[in-house]
């Protein structure tokens, strides 16, 4: 039997956060709301860094952002030398 995934809203994140901080007891909160510890620990790390915002929506930094951009580039251009490669391949056999 597959275990279905439980999502949270944004405001229920930051609240929970907020709770955690207010009483001091990470364990207590994480019990009472119904929440694995380690999952009210990660949105606590999110939440001092700034990628939780109201919206939910994890905001990047410039490098994590430039990082992003690099990688899809690179991942772009092995692409195309891939496809470069099989194409000399070919073209050479049918010169034989």
């Amino acid at each position: 039997m597959k275990r279905e995934r439980k999502t949270y809203s944004a405001e229920f994140r930051i609240k929970a956060v907020e709770l955690s901080n207010e009483r001091g007891n990470l364990t207590a909160v994480a019990q009472e709301l119904d929440v694995k510890q380690n999952t009210l620990r990660r949105w606590k790390k999110e939440y001092r860094s700034g990628r939780l915002n109201a919206n939910g929506v994890k905001i990047k930094t410039k490098e994590e952002q430039e990082l992003h951009a690099l990688k899809k580039e690179l991942n772009e251009t092995r692409l195309e030398r891939d496809i470069l490669k099989k194409a000399v391949g070919i073209f050479s056999k049918s010169d034989r």
